[in-house]
């Protein structure tokens, strides 16, 4: 109860920043003294130089209203699962930022790794921790087959689409094809040699499986484009970038403290956290072995290095034929890089937006308080096991808990329909 106090106050200030307080009228002028360069890196963090989400070649349906409307349906469904109790929305909960409080995802069963928010997700080019999918649509399909999460089939999810939401997907994408019309057994999916499952599925027809792989991309693109409407409105730090570009002296006395504006030019400075937070988004969208410990030490997470072939193989990748996109198209997937040894235990950067009101952190939950996190980043830097553009400088108490404080003045309310 006193963290969700604790957050709803974090969230209210972030809106209306600390207007009244002691300090506003107190700041010195020269704190807000920025050079060019400076300024032009606070522009390019603001969401206000964000823009419009990437069109996504591989989804024709991505920016359809129609689309979002029947994903958003889906994305709240609970009879999308084995159990009748998880939905997308278990682990992506629009009431905690599209995440969930768990140090580790909870669906049918408990996941090895902690859900990712979804926010921003439309600007980037890898989903989840390892980058293991190349677009949003083929992102929401995966949960759906993990046997932790959603614990179904897309052979069921195909059934499911056919009893609840046939005219959704008929006015959408056309006829249910004939193929899937008749009774379908509900656990036939790919799922390796000599399960029951794959005997069920190698039982089907050819064009019965490359029908409900249709019809099963088609609902993952329909939750891609809910997924895309998600937004976020203006942090405090987002509206103090905009007063230093515009020379606001009323916004820029308001919108952050003297401890967060510290913050901030050690995240721009010698922190040289904008080597990978950078952007709107605050992240680069790249994977990095940050010397995170891992829960067990027997089962070491290899990250990004163990998808990078099956990445290549995946039926529903850019290239694949239940993709949109043209030959000319999946450039990130065609020149990825497949170097295993650079990505041994590289996982995504994350989002910073929302960071302070998170419960846990890191890919597994590794840590469950902020100032942990960037302890954790300090003691790698001075140890020197991380490679050279994951420095962080040699930062004092003091300068962790600025940054710290200016982290916080990244909450924003998140907004979707």
């Amino acid at each position: 109860m006193c963290r969700a106090v604790s957050i709803l106050l974090l969230m209210l200030i972030s809106v209306n920043g600390f207007a009244g307080h002691p300090l506003a009228d107190r700041i010195p002028s020269s704190t807000h003294d920025w050079n060019d360069r400076e300024k032009r890196i606070l522009r390019s963090l603001s969401l206000f130089s964000l823009g419009d989400p990437p069109p996504n070649p591989s989804n024709k349906y991505a920016e359809s209203a129609q689309a979002a409307s029947l994903g958003k349906k889906i994305f709240f469904d609970t009879r999308f699962s084995s159990n009748n109790a998880v939905a997308c929305a278990t682990c992506h909960n629009p009431d905690t930022n599209f995440t969930d409080t768990l140090p580790k995802a909870r669906g049918v069963g408990e996941v090895p790794r902690r859900s990712m928010p979804l926010l921003g997700m439309a600007y980037l080019n890898w989903y989840f921790w390892d980058g293991r999918k190349d677009s949003l649509w083929s992102q929401a399909l995966g949960p759906l087959e993990s046997p932790l999460e959603h614990g179904i089939s897309r052979t069921w999810v195909v059934n499911l689409v056919k009893q609840f939401y046939p005219e959704d997907y008929e006015a959408l994408f056309g006829p249910l094809p004939e193929a899937v019309k008749a009774k379908l057994p509900g656990s036939a999916r790919p799922a390796g040699i000599g399960t029951q499952q794959q005997q069920l599925w190698d039982a089907l027809l050819p064009k019965q499986r490359e029908e409900i792989n249709r019809v099963f991309s088609n609902i993952g693109k329909a939750i891609e484009a809910y997924v895309r409407t998600i937004r976020l409105r203006p942090s405090r730090f987002d509206k103090y970038a905009k007063a230093v570009q515009e020379n606001d002296q009323r916004n820029l006395n308001r919108m952050m403290t003297p401890e967060q504006i510290a913050g901030l030019r050690i995240f721009i400075g010698k922190g040289f956290c904008t080597n990978c937070h950078n952007g709107p988004m605050l992240t680069n969208g790249h994977f990095h072995p940050v010397g995170t410990p891992d829960l067990d030490e027997a089962r070491k997470d290899a990250g990004r290095a163990a998808v990078l072939e099956s990445l290549q193989r995946d039926e529903f990748n850019c290239l694949g034929i239940y993709s949109d996109a043209g030959e000319d198209d999946c450039a990130e997937l065609r020149f990825m890089d497949t170097n295993k040894k650079a990505y041994q235990q590289a996982f995504k950067t994350p989002t910073l937006r929302n960071v302070a009101v998170q419960s846990h952190f890191m890919h597994a939950g590794q840590f469950s308080k902020l100032s942990d996190v960037l302890k954790h980043y300090r003691n790698t830097s001075q140890t020197g096991s991380v490679n050279a553009d994951l420095e962080h400088g040699i930062l004092t108490d003091t300068e962790l808990t600025q940054l710290e404080r200016f982290l916080e003045s990244l909450i924003s309310p998140v907004l979707a329909p």
